[in-house]
């Protein structure tokens, strides 16, 4: 049987093969009765078109880059998830790079992705980086580029980010109703957007809340397990030591519940614990743990969607220049004493 390709189609139907791939591909220029024809005919030979052909005719690679700047954070795998589920249905695959938090890599990943490798990217800046030459360069170049959850506000470009301030503010406004009035912040860097609202809805519900805010209370951690784990053991010793504890991502969380079995102290009763956080397994923890999770999936979804309809288009757009907000949702459980 011969190969079934667009011109065997066009062939059989008595067409040209340009009105054919215009009606496969759902082109407004042909009307709805030769598209069914169309589109019958093709399923009934089971017809299967060349992506890759395809790609090369119209110049795109139909792959998405994705950035992250940690893997073992589930918020970022569960946007992934949310990416892949919109991108496989228009034919497009995602490629993934972690920069491990190191803005070097970070730099040499945009580099290495200027060179034509995709037709987008998705991203979330590492810790590090405060300078943004290279992501100007994408912007510049014309490479489609959307931030999510640690964005760039200077690239004008559509970026998507949950309620960081209110949620800050919520969180320690929850452990100051359970009685804490020392209140530590975890947080890996004061640079990236996140890190910021959080901590700035952090310092604004102390404060009207009347407590007195300490410098000491904000704890500058690091990427390493076991550095995290000394720091916050040693917190834990002094007499005077804090009462609540609210870290600012995920790994900052388990690395505060190591430190306190290490320093043999009961939580929620010595001390209670909030954290931002999508792990799945927060309620099996021992306390569980307070969460405040951010609608990961959502983000992802709509993500990849504000890039299909740019790339779908034969004249691109420019993305909208807008940040939208997503809400969190703050989970109680054991660990904050609830």
């Amino acid at each position: 049987m011969a190969e079934i390709t667009i011109k065997y189609l066009a062939e059989k139907l008595k067409m040209a093969p340009s009105t054919v791939s215009r009606a496969l591909n759902d082109s407004y220029e042909i009307s709805q009765p030769t598209k069914d024809k169309v589109l019958k005919l093709a399923r009934e030979l089971n017809y299967q078109p060349n992506p890759y052909a395809r790609s090369l005719r119209e110049h795109k690679s139909k792959t998405i880059a994705v950035i992250i700047p940690e893997r073992i954070n589930n918020f970022f795998s569960q946007v992934i998830d949310g990416i892949e589920d919109v991108t496989q249905q228009h034919g497009f695959h995602l490629l993934m790079y972690n920069t491990h938090e190191d803005i070097q890599l970070e730099r040499k990943i945009i580099s290495y992705l200027l060179n034509g490798r995709v037709d987008a990217i998705v991203m979330s800046v590492s810790s590090q980086t405060s300078e943004i030459d290279h992501l100007e360069t994408v912007f510049s170049k014309g490479l489609p580029i959307i931030f999510f959850d640690r964005i760039c506000p200077q690239i004008p470009t559509t970026q998507y980010i949950t309620n960081d301030y209110e949620s800050g503010f919520k969180a320690t406004e929850h452990l100051i109703t359970r009685g804490c009035s020392k209140i530590l912040f975890l947080l890996l860097s004061k640079e990236i957007s996140i890190g910021v609202e959080r901590l700035r809805g952090y310092r604004d519900a102390l404060k009207a809340h009347k407590i007195v805010f300490e410098d000491s209370w904000i704890v500058q951690c690091c990427h390493e397990e076991q550095d995290n784990v000394e720091k916050i053991s040693m917190l834990l010793q002094s007499p005077q030591r804090a009462d609540g504890i609210l870290a600012s991502v995920e790994k900052l969380a388990i690395a505060t519940y190591r430190a306190v079995n290490k320093q043999k102290l009961s939580m929620p009763k010595d001390i209670k614990l909030v954290s931002f956080s999508n792990m799945k397994i927060a309620d099996l923890l021992c306390p569980s743990l307070t969460t405040i999770s951010q609608p990961a999936y959502e983000i992802g979804k709509e993500c990849a969607i504000q890039l299909m309809k740019k790339l779908s288009r034969k004249t691109q757009p420019d993305l909208e220049s807008v940040t939208k907000t997503f809400p969190s949702i703050i989970n109680i459980r054991e660990s904050s004493g609830g």
